[in-house]
Formats: C-alpha cells, sequence, structure tokens
C-alpha cells in the first residue's frame, strides 16, 4: 500500500466505508427474513416471484406486506452490491485483491435472489415442514455467510490487508479452518432450531426427546450442543492461531459468549421473534468478526491491514 497516492488511498478508505454500509444493509435485510420466516409470512406473496401476487407493488396488509418489504429490501440490496463491485472495479488496478471480494459477493448476492426465488416457488415457506425445506433453509444461510464474508474481506483489502494464503503456519491454517466449520455448523443447526420454534411453537424443549415429536423438533436439540462444544473449539484454536491480541481480535470471546448468552435467555422466555432476531443479530456480527481475525492471521505478512 505504501506507493499509492494519497488520493488513491482517500478512495481506497471510502470504498471501505461504503462496503461497511453494504454490510449493514444486508444485514438489515438478513434481519427482515427472518420476520418472514418467524412470522410465517413467506407465503404473502403466493408463488409469484420476482413480482408480488403478480404486481409490482400490491395491497399492503399482513403477511404480503412482511414479505413485499423484504423483496423489496433485497433488490436494494443487490443493487448496492452491483454498485459497490462497479466502483471497486473503477477505482483499484488490475489483479487488486479486492476486485476478488467484490465479485464474489456479487456472485452470492444473485445466489440469495436464485434461492429465494426458488423457496417460494417450491412454496417451502410459511408452514411448509418438509425435508426439502428442512434442507434448503441451512443450505440459503451458509450462502448469507458466503455474502457476509465476501464484503468483510472486500473490506480487509481496501484498507490494506494482503492476499491471504494457506502455506503458512499449519497450527494457524487449522485454526482458522476447523474455527470456521465449527461456526458455520453452530449457525445451520441454528436455521434448523429457529425453523421449528416457528413450525411448532407449543412443543416444549423436552419434546425433542420423544419418539412422536416432529423431526424437526428432534432436530432442535443439536442445536445448544454444537453451539457450546463448537464455540469451546473455535474460541481455544483461534487464541493458539498466533494472531495478535487487538483490534477484533478482542471481541471473539465476547461474542461468543453473548451469542450463548442470549442463545438460553431466548429459549427462556419461550424463544419471542425479537429475541430471535437479536440472537441472528449477534451471530451474523461475530461470522464478520471472525472473519476479519481469519484473514490477518492467513495474510501474506507483506501488508499489514489498517483497523476496520
Amino acid at each position: 500500500m505504501a506507493f499509492l497516492t494519497s488520493a488513491a488511498m482517500s478512495r481506497r478508505s471510502t470504498l471501505a466505508a461504503y462496503t461497511w454500509l453494504v454490510l449493514a444493509v444486508n444485514m438489515g435485510v438478513i434481519a427482515l427474513g427472518a420476520l418472514v420466516r418467524a412470522t410465517g409470512s413467506g407465503a404473502g406473496c403466493g408463488r409469484s416471484w420476482p413480482t408480488c401476487r403478480g404486481e409490482l407493488v400490491p395491497v399492503l396488509e399482513g403477511a404480503t406486506a412482511i414479505e413485499f418489504t423484504h423483496r423489496a429490501a433485497s433488490g436494494i440490496a443487490l443493487l448496492v452490491v452491483v454498485a459497490l463491485a462497479v466502483a471497486v472495479f473503477r477505482s483499484t488496478a488490475k489483479g487488486d485483491v479486492a476486485r476478488l471480494g467484490a465479485s464474489l459477493a456479487v456472485v452470492a448476492i444473485v445466489a440469495e435472489a436464485l434461492i429465494g426465488a426458488m423457496l417460494v416457488i417450491a412454496e417451502w415457506v410459511a408452514d411448509d415442514a418438509s425435508p426439502a425445506r428442512a434442507i434448503a433453509v441451512p443450505l440459503h444461510l451458509v450462502n448469507t455467510l458466503f455474502l457476509l464474508a465476501s464484503l468483510t474481506l472486500t473490506v480487509f483489502w481496501l484498507r490494506g490487508g494482503g492476499p491471504l494464503s494457506l502455506s503458512g503456519d499449519r497450527l494457524t491454517r487449522r485454526a482458522v479452518i476447523v474455527g470456521g466449520i465449527a461456526l458455520v455448523l453452530i449457525f445451520a443447526s441454528g436455521a434448523v432450531a429457529a425453523l421449528a420454534d416457528t413450525l411448532f411453537p407449543d412443543e416444549p424443549f423436552g419434546a425433542d426427546f420423544s419418539g412422536e415429536a416432529h423431526f424437526l423438533t428432534r432436530l432442535r436439540i443439536l442445536h445448544p450442543i454444537l453451539a457450546v462444544a463448537a464455540a469451546a473449539i473455535a474460541w481455544w484454536l483461534t487464541g493458539r492461531s498466533g494472531v495478535p491480541g487487538r483490534g477484533p481480535r478482542r471481541w471473539l470471546p465476547f461474542l461468543i459468549a453473548l451469542m450463548i448468552l442470549s442463545g438460553v435467555v431466548s429459549v427462556s422466555i419461550g424463544v419471542p421473534i425479537w429475541m430471535q432476531i437479536v440472537h441472528l443479530m449477534l451471530a451474523d456480527a461475530l461470522w464478520i468478526t471472525y472473519v476479519w481475525v481469519s484473514a490477518e492471521a492467513l495474510q501474506e505478512r507483506a501488508a499489514v491491514p489498517l483497523s476496520p
């Protein structure tokens, strides 16, 4: 980064700030998506896509209003991600690694739209409790994590981070990979648990162990088990990764503890919708932080990133 002019560095700094804004917009869309799922509003526009009940702007009431708001916000998110990619390509030189992050973000946001369309057209929404939906929902979440990771890496590279490499210290590489897999498993199982809470809100926690319970309810127990075990492993391995204890690295233990605490509180008060959204936003914040810390650990040491 030392060879860049002050004007070029200023442009990169502005782009990084805009990317944080794009991240915030997408987190808002994710929260709206959780609201759609938790309120059973996924069928609010029927099987019509991208229109809503065959109209560009339907009568906004009930489930239709919630689903249409989510679709409109998703459209805005798509536009701001594409605008980011255009801006990055116009403001950086060929071969700049920030272009990779922006390109991956575009791929991820397009995939988000296609997955959303598939859920609507296949009617894997509202009260559907099929195995297909149980598979599609966590896959959708994994793609969402890919989108957030792509945007986070774009900021990282715009702020001066170096290209990532897996050829460095083996312990660091293992810590990052195992920790990342652990978090993805937590979030995927959390998506299934949230779906079960939505579809079967009256089944108590003890029903998870009943052979008569729906398979989604029985799967719900996996989330807290994986959350405690995988978070502990990720925490321990990240602590041994060799990344300096500064910046986002210091937030990881706090966010992990907050995630576990919010999960316990949510279950103890009946998993209300507002708490589900809080828990999800904490999960997003934890993932973004983990991606940044992992990038710091894996970057080629010729470049040192600025603070986020």
